[in-house]
């Protein structure tokens, strides 16, 4: 199916990626499909009530493996004008679709990493809200031929400044009522994101921004940070998450539970996150 991808659906802009590009992009999909069925088998070996984190690796594995198979495919692009054209190229192929992945797994991260802090619920949704803003500033960026790109580049940048905050200060300075072991590991984990956040601004720069990396360079640069954002560390999260107390976390759905929350916990009525 590789092999035919740009034969069945043909490239619709003068500088798109090659077949070994689009050989590239199946490759990830297959590592993220099966990471997904992996995580997924995974979740069920935990007792209910103990399944938050790796319900929502599960959905960020899922909208990975959807958006590999359509760039894989060739679809999912568009043309646009480049504003720095090359040789004889004027308009690249960029992949919207990239950025729908990037639109539903970036907060679902965030969300994720920052349940396990002291951080009040309202900041938590507001380092959602701003992870939108980086992705929606790189789209619109991505998708204007013009010089104002980096206007959008900037507040993307600014953004993700703030998400940063929360992952390297503000987060590890509350209470973790899961312990300093929790503790520990988000520090971690944090680290790694932010760094891994970090390249992606990079690579827009060359990529979509200065037109300077190909559509195939773009297609191995991205699906490398993909991976390394995706497969390993949801696994090395959830992983390290195998001896938590849920119930330090005080998850509450308000349903009706037949036994305890978590490992231990009492009298939590949730078992089903």
């Amino acid at each position: 199916m590789a092999g035919s991808s740009l034969d069945q659906n043909p490239p619709n802009a003068d500088r798109h990626i090659t077949p070994g590009g689009s050989d590239w992009a199946w490759a990830v999909f297959a590592i993220m499909f099966l990471s997904t069925f992996a995580m997924a088998g995974y979740t069920f070996t935990r007792a209910r009530g103990s399944r938050f984190f790796h319900h929502i690796a599960t959905i960020i594995l899922t909208t990975s493996t959807i958006a590999y198979f359509a760039m894989a495919s060739d679809l999912g692009a568009t043309p646009v004008v480049a504003e720095f054209p090359r040789e004889t190229t004027f308009a690249r192929q960029v992949f919207f679709v990239r950025y729908i992945q990037w639109f539903i797994n970036f907060p679902l991260l965030l969300i994720m990493m920052l349940s396990t802090t002291g951080l009040a619920l309202s900041d938590v949704l507001t380092a959602a809200f701003f992870s939108w803003v980086v992705v929606v500033t790189g789209l619109v960026g991505a998708l204007t031929p013009t010089i104002y790109k980096w206007g959008f580049f900037v507040m993307g940048l600014l953004a993700l400044f703030y998400i940063w905050s929360f992952l390297l200060f503000h987060g590890p300075r509350t209470t973790f009522a899961a312990g300093q072991g929790m503790r520990d590991g988000f520090v971690r984990g944090a680290g790694f994101v932010a760094f891994i956040t970090m390249l992606y601004p990079i690579a827009w720069g060359c990529c979509e921004g200065g037109n300077v990396v190909s559509p195939t360079g773009e297609m191995i640069w991205y699906g490398i940070l993909d991976l390394l954002l995706g497969p390993l560390f949801l696994f090395y999260f959830v992983w390290g998450m195998r001896s938590i107390d849920y119930g330090a976390f005080g998850f509450h759905s308000g349903k009706y539970s037949d036994g305890p929350y978590g490992n231990g916990g009492h009298g939590f009525t949730k078992g089903r996150v």
